[in-house]
């Protein structure tokens, strides 16, 4: 009996697109679309390139068990944009855990509307939707608020700089009760 590669590669490829639809429709945040979620007016793409640490998030399946997480960006010769994500799983010292994906992005207006692909043929919305001056933190997030992240330039973050950014993600409609602190 001869194993047929290209057979078992489509099966298994199709096997990982539904599994993937099945976990991505069984969202545990309810899904809000009004008022319409605003992104920042403007982002310098140059100055947000680099190092990110997540601080606080709305838990999602694709992070479960993540410690120390962290979002290299980095431009790529053809104008798109390289995500690195890491994490140490299970404990801060814990085996690193690794995701490369690419963004692109969609509102050339204001930089602040992205979409960023892991895996092919999906992609996710990535808005920047506040933005210090100085580019020490950003708020991202999605159109249906499902997702959220609280990002900063250094690992940790002022307890007064968090809760004048809790605030603001209040009043832009998301639930706290949601929000998570990043393990460390």
């Amino acid at each position: 009996m001869r194993f047929n590669f290209k057979f078992y590669s489509l099966f298994y490829i199709l096997y990982f697109a539904i599994v993937f639809l099945l976990i991505s429709g069984c969202q545990s945040i309810p899904k809000k679309t009004s008022p319409e979620l605003q992104v920042v007016p403007q982002v310098d793409i140059e100055r947000y390139l680099g190092k990110w640490y997540e601080i606080a998030l709305y838990p999602n399946w694709f992070e479960r068990g993540c410690y120390r997480s962290t979002a290299f960006y980095e431009k790529l010769d053809d104008g798109q944009i390289k995500v690195t994500n890491r994490c140490r799983m299970y404990s801060p010292d814990g085996e690193l855990n690794e995701a490369i994906g690419i963004a692109s992005i969609v509102d050339k207006n204001t930089n602040a509307k992205l979409e960023v692909q892991f895996f092919w043929p999906f992609k996710g919305d990535y808005w920047i939707i506040d933005l210090d001056q100085d580019y020490k933190y950003s708020v991202v997030s999605e159109p249906g608020r499902q997702y959220l992240w609280i990002l900063s330039r250094s690992p940790n973050m002022d307890n007064q700089t968090l809760e004048a950014l809790k605030a603001k993600i209040r009043e832009k409609g998301f639930d706290l009760g949601y929000l998570k602190k990043t393990l460390r």
